[in-house]
């Protein structure tokens, strides 16, 4: 009896284990991989342990292929759009929730219709929209054209519309403007929404590949996913396991913005049911 009790909830504990596992797979093998010289790689039977070049692969991908100089460029630029685009959505869902104004359905249904539009498809007109303003090969062909967010915008405006219209009416009868309002009270109580937009919106930056190839000619402007194309670019035989470091180390940023954030994050997609 004891035994059929318990038998669900240990059938439900394996398959999470099991689901770790397999997501958590890939990113064991390579950093095992990472450790390994190419004949330890391709020896058989493989043996999934660390390897004789750990230091080395490492120390190649930071000093030879100048890695920490890209994540040090995908940093500032993560960093500059993330907070960029919390402003900048954090106040567009303000004008769509506090303020009147003509056709204001109408413009938000056109912010939600600009998520089926990926930077790609955009890439020939931004391109030259950029070089006509002279941004090209800069920091500001990075940041300026993510500004703006959809995503943020709708996530913003969603938990303005929970907060009860009686803080909003007390905030009016004490004399407090928009700006104050929206500091001392939207704010505070939109932190974990402010958490979600900035380990969602540092991650797809740290993630960009495509635009900054594009835009960026100087190799010293270059972020971290370009840097790990030049790691198979560069060899005459491609080493896997200094490709197989760098992707680790390209991975660590992102995956501790994640853990720092991922209690916040997860509280900012909660569904509040009690309200």
């Amino acid at each position: 009896m004891r035994y059929r009790k318990f038998l669900p909830r240990i059938l439900v504990h394996a398959l999470l284990l099991i689901s770790v596992a397999l997501v958590a797979a890939p990113v064991v093998f390579a950093f095992i991989f990472s450790t390994q010289t190419p004949a330890e790689i391709f020896r058989y039977p493989p043996q999934f342990t660390i390897g004789s070049a750990l230091r080395e692969n490492y120390s190649i991908v930071w000093n030879q292929y100048h890695l920490g100089l890209y994540m040090k460029n995908s940093l500032y630029i993560s960093v500059a759009v993330t907070i960029g685009k919390t402003i900048v959505s954090f106040l567009a869902a303000l004008a769509l929730v506090y303020f009147r104004f003509p056709l204001k359905g109408w413009v938000f249904t056109f912010i939600l219709l600009t998520l089926m539009m990926p930077t790609e498809i955009m890439i020939v007109a931004l391109f030259e929209l950029v070089t006509g303003l002279g941004w090209s090969n800069s920091y500001a062909a990075l940041i300026v054209p993510f500004l703006a967010s959809a995503t943020g915008t709708f996530l913003f405006r969603q938990q303005f519309q929970q907060i009860p219209v009686s803080l909003v009416d007390a905030a009016r009868i004490d004399g407090a403007g928009p700006l104050r309002f929206a500091w001392s009270i939207l704010l505070p109580m939109s932190f974990n929404v402010v958490a979600a937009m900035g380990v969602i919106q540092f991650v797809y930056m740290w993630n960009q590949y495509l635009w900054p190839l594009v835009i960026i000619r100087d190799s010293s402007k270059q972020v971290i996913q370009v840097g790990l194309r030049m790691l198979t670019s560069g060899q005459d035989a491609t080493n896997w396991g200094i490709v197989t470091a760098g992707a680790i180390v390209a991975l660590l940023p992102a995956l501790v913005v994640f853990f720092l954030l991922q209690e916040q994050f997860s509280r900012g997609f909660a569904l509040a049911e009690e309200k």
